[in-house]
């Protein structure tokens, strides 16, 4: 872990994502589980602001990637908008709708916000299957064309593919990463610490929490959005909980409230489940008793445990080198106070 920790370590896995396609040597099943993996690591980092960092765990997550996802199919399919402006739509439309949830859900709180916003997800999941004059409903939306050329380049290989995903990941990590450590982040975390707290501090709840929301489905948009250029068909099983609480095991497999936890969580799970698929339907219980011994051992995941293990390391440390300085300080105090003694003697 101390190799990935800093922007070498980030390095270092920008140069790994970037020499996977050559390592996998051309295996096109690998790179299509590897770029599904990073739109899922998109979502589940946008996830990751309201629940590790402002402390509100939003149960339509899904629901939300659907809604992008769903507004590049139906712009694209039944009314020919060109890819990327029906992508560029996906993030603010998910995002408006969930300033509109936000105001009437954010009122709640613990599991009560929780509760409200699985419901709001089921709704989502209902209108998508039931509403085929819209959506198609259980039919799905099929023959989603590919992002267009740019400046020469197409994106019509699963190489390129790959590589179109990969920058996005990269852009959103970055983006995360100017939130979480600006004045705003800190306000989503004072907010996160508790809310009367952030209101002693003078913040304003609601807006922040409303602002912090927004984002997080922001996020949620624009990866259903990559999603369905990258499947090229859609069903209402996108916005099924399930791909929510896959996202929150991401989180706490990786750490919670961590900006590299959530990014090896989602990468590394599916990798996982893959690599179990000999095991058919018995995967799940070598799978189901290896998650109950991680969040039972690793509660803070594993991102989480190692930086709390490099706090309290740092904290020994510096106990040890106070410990060590008060002697060295008391003897020369009586150095000092010897010398005193022995000229007022002479004199």
């Amino acid at each position: 872990m101390k190799h990935i920790d800093g922007k070498i370590g980030w390095l270092l896995l920008l140069a790994l994502a970037i020499a996977f396609p050559f390592i996998a040597a051309g295996n096109d099943y690998f790179l299509t589980v590897m770029a599904t993996a990073y739109i899922f690591a998109i979502a589940t980092i946008g996830l990751n602001l309201i629940t590790g960092y402002t402390g509100q765990f939003n149960l339509a997550h899904s629901g939300f990637m659907a809604v992008g996802a769903y507004t590049v199919g139906i712009l694209t399919v039944d009314h020919n908008v060109p890819f990327w402006v029906a992508f560029a739509l996906s993030g603010f439309v998910a995002a408006a709708l969930g300033f509109f949830v936000g105001i009437v859900s954010l009122r709640l709180k613990g599991h009560f916000f929780s509760i409200f916003t699985m419901c709001v997800g089921y709704i989502m999941f209902l209108l998508i299957e039931k509403w085929e004059s819209l959506t198609h409903g259980t039919v799905g939306i099929m023959g989603i064309p590919a992002p267009e050329a740019i400046a020469g380049f197409d994106f019509e290989s699963p190489r390129a593919q790959y590589y179109l995903v990969l920058f996005f990941l990269v852009l959103a990590v970055w983006a995360m990463h100017r939130i979480v450590n600006s004045l705003l982040g800190r306000t989503f975390m004072a907010i996160r610490n508790g809310d009367d707290l952030a209101e002693a501090l003078g913040i304003n709840l609601m807006r922040n929490k409303v602002l912090a929301f927004m984002l997080s489905v922001f996020y949620a948009g624009l990866a259903g959005g990559l999603y369905a250029g990258f499947v090229r068909f859609l069903g209402p099983g996108i916005a099924s909980v399930e791909h929510t609480f896959d996202m929150t095991m991401y989180m706490l497999i990786g750490g919670i409230g961590t900006l590299l936890g959530p990014l090896l969580g989602a990468i590394g799970v599916p990798w996982l489940t893959q690599y179990l698929q000999f095991l058919q339907d018995y995967r799940f219980i070598v799978f189901g008793p290896l998650l109950i011994i991680l969040v039972i051992f690793v509660p803070n995941g594993i991102v989480g445990s190692y930086l709390a293990w490099k706090t309290r390391n740092a904290s020994r440390l510096a106990t040890q080198a106070a410990a060590r300085q008060i002697p060295t300080q008391t003897q020369a105090t009586g150095v000092v106070g010897r010398g005193q003694q022995k000229g007022s003697s002479h004199a």
